[in-house]
């Protein structure tokens, strides 16, 4: 296998393992449905809310990072590609983008926490960044993961910080989705999704900083395409190391204060700003040792293991919106209502069961196919009206 073969095969593995990993947390919480089965014993609960917390810890926030760095790196290697054919690549990529927007719409009627919608709308920000050098990008990322406008409400809220404050606006349009998710039909569930669902999410986003963190993120996978992080060059495992050496240091007092800020911090006029600054900044370190972690695995004894994922990574359209329409019928109300029965433990079960269907189908699928099904419809939409790039010569998308 060349480098450049191996590169983007680790590339395709890590993406599959994000795709896994939101497999699991989304069925952990029953695609969000958070009521405890009735049934479940005291000591069951206890096994829970072990698997509760460790699935946040690793995943929560994490994942999602993950798959949003991806997206940035695979964009820097479309324009790159496209560049090198003088062409520029941002007017195709807002049609592209578009259509992407279409596909989270879709992928919203089942599921109100979709980020493919999210990603389309803030994947914009990468028009105007797109051409410039690598330090600039670097400091509108750096300025961008420093969650500002946290920054401004605290320094608001100095003087007199509130001891209380009203719940997130985002909570009032959760609460409303819990009625048609477990007891409505699919038209009643599809149309809140569209309309309640989104308008929480898109708050939530908000108020939880992912709004900026995203394409702060998008950004450094610019950088990392750039900069050849994953050359599976001499210096490869060296590197790696020293990037999840460093993020280990930041995350762990990180990980600290937000657990401690309750205690230190009692005005929720200040409390609140500030855990959206370091629980956004823990989360980002601690998606890097992820990556460092498992970047060093395969270019080590794991790959053939690890590439197992690569598959998944390379159908992650179809496999992200697939998880969407079967865990939704699973767990909601218009299909087997599982939510009534399934605790956490049993939804993390389920999870590895469907992950594992799906890392068998995509390895199935691109025996015979050069794509996935979305994957294939995309890259033919996205170039219509042209003659289509050779799927080959062309980087997998996210």
């Amino acid at each position: 296998m060349t480098h450049t073969h191996l590169r983007i095969s680790m590339v395709d593995a890590l993406r599959g393992f994000a795709i896994l990993a939101i497999m699991l947390l989304h069925n952990v919480e029953r695609f969000e449905i958070y009521q405890a089965p009735a049934w479940a014993p005291a000591w069951l609960a206890v096994i829970d809310k072990a698997v509760w917390e460790a699935a946040f810890f690793f995943f929560g926030g994490k994942a999602y990072a993950i798959f949003a760095f991806l997206f940035g790196f695979t964009f820097a290697l479309q324009f790159d590609k496209r560049a090198a054919l003088g062409e520029d690549f941002r007017p195709r990529y807002v049609w592209r983008m578009l259509l992407l927007l279409g596909f989270g719409l879709l992928n919203s009627v089942f599921y109100h926490g979709d980020i493919l919608s999210l990603y389309a709308v803030l994947g914009m920000a990468l028009l105007p960044v797109a051409r410039l050098g690598n330090r600039a990008l670097l400091a509108i990322a750096a300025v961008l993961l420093l969650q500002p406008f946290a920054w401004v409400e605290l320094l608001r809220a100095l003087p007199a910080p509130a001891a209380t404050l009203p719940d997130p606006i985002s909570w009032a349009y959760f609460d409303r989705a819990r009625d048609y998710l477990q007891y409505g039909l699919l038209w009643d569930a599809g149309s809140g999704n569209l309309s309640n669902g989104k308008v929480g999410v898109i708050l939530w986003s908000w108020e939880q900083g992912r709004v900026l963190q995203i394409p702060a993120l998008f950004m450094l996978g610019m950088l990392a395409c750039r900069t050849r992080l994953f050359s599976p060059d001499a210096g490869a495992a060296a590197r790696w190391r020293r990037i999840g050496l460093v993020a280990l240091a930041l995350f762990v007092p990180l990980f600290i204060v937000t657990k401690q800020l309750g205690s230190w911090v009692a005005a929720a006029g200040l409390r609140r700003p500030l855990e959206q600054i370091f629980t956004s900044w823990s989360n980002v370190a601690l998606a890097a040792v992820l990556v460092a972690g498992f970047t060093l695995l395969y270019l080590g004894a794991g790959q053939r293991l690890l590439a197992r994922l690569a598959p998944l990574g390379r159908m992650s359209l179809t496999s992200y919106i697939a998880q969407s329409v079967v865990g939704t019928a699973l767990y909601y109300g218009w299909g087997f209502g599982l939510y009534q029965v399934v605790n956490t433990t049993g939804g993390l079960l389920i999870g590895i069961l469907l992950a594992t269907l799906q890392i068998w189908f995509s390895t199935w699928w691109l025996r015979h196919h050069a794509q996935g099904p979305l994957e294939a419809l995309w890259h033919r939409a996205t170039w219509i009206g042209r003659p289509a790039v050779a799927v080959a010569d062309r980087p997998r998308q996210t």
